[in-house]
């Protein structure tokens, strides 16, 4: 990352995150969102699964209890109060109509001017294959956020067409064009990866405290020379 990255707009108030699991948000993007909670801003969490696939020593209702518990109080740790889970099952999460109505109808529900959401591409920057359900749920977020608008698509959802989506802003993209400093929203993006702990025991032998750290010091330290030298979480911003 050489090019510099603009500053994240600053003239919003109420933002919506979409993404798949429970710890998407938390692997570098919830620095940011406690930043904005901390200014006064209001971000709200919608997630497609409770992520019962992703620990493979937990039969997946239990998982998802847990993981479900260990979301909550992870978005709790950056000033999110609202947490909702859609229900798709995990790891086959289907691109299409039904998953942008049901994405478009909490967009209207949540009326955002900002909607977050994770890496839809292929790929995460060309090295690693990204997974079904974050190029779904990526790609069914950035097609609903225009639906939303629009009061003759999805016409039956519960709250009206919402035309107040500005910006939707992906992070871990390839090609970032925005970030936001989180030198004060560092810690407690830490300590909310932390809450995962049972997802992050189960993925490896490392301390949890040192994992956690070393990877969010990893991922804000290394945008930080295209960002004057500051810690940053980056996006993707495309203007609605």
């Amino acid at each position: 990352m050489t090019e510099q990255l603009q500053a994240m707009p600053e003239d919003w108030q109420r933002a919506l995150a979409i993404v798949a699991h429970p710890d998407d948000l938390e692997y570098g993007c919830a620095s940011a969102v406690a930043v904005w909670t901390a200014q006064g801003r209001d971000v709200s969490y919608v997630l497609a699964t409770r992520g019962e696939a992703g620990i493979d020593s937990l039969e997946p209702a239990k998982a998802a209890q847990v993981r479900e518990q260990e979301e909550r109080a992870s978005a709790a740790v950056v000033g999110v109060s609202t947490v909702e889970f859609l229900d798709h099952p995990d790891g086959v999460i289907e691109y299409g109509v039904p998953l942008r109505k049901e994405i478009a109808a909490a967009i209207r529900r949540h009326k955002p001017e900002l909607v977050i959401t994770l890496n839809q591409e292929d790929t995460w920057r060309g090295t690693s294959w990204n997974t079904p359900d974050h190029r779904a749920v990526g790609r069914a977020v950035l097609d609903a956020a225009a639906d939303a608008g629009n009061r003759w698509i999805f016409p039956d959802t519960e709250a009206p067409a919402w035309k107040g989506v500005r910006w939707v802003a992906v992070a871990g993209a390839a090609e970032p064009t925005h970030a936001v400093d989180v030198t004060d929203g560092l810690e407690l993006g830490i300590r909310s990866l932390l809450e995962h702990r049972a997802y992050i025991e189960a993925l490896t032998d490392e301390a949890p405290e040192v994992y956690v750290r070393d990877l969010i010091e990893g991922f804000t330290g290394n945008a930080a020379p295209s960002f004057g030298g500051r810690p940053a979480v980056t996006f993707r911003l495309f203007t609605m």
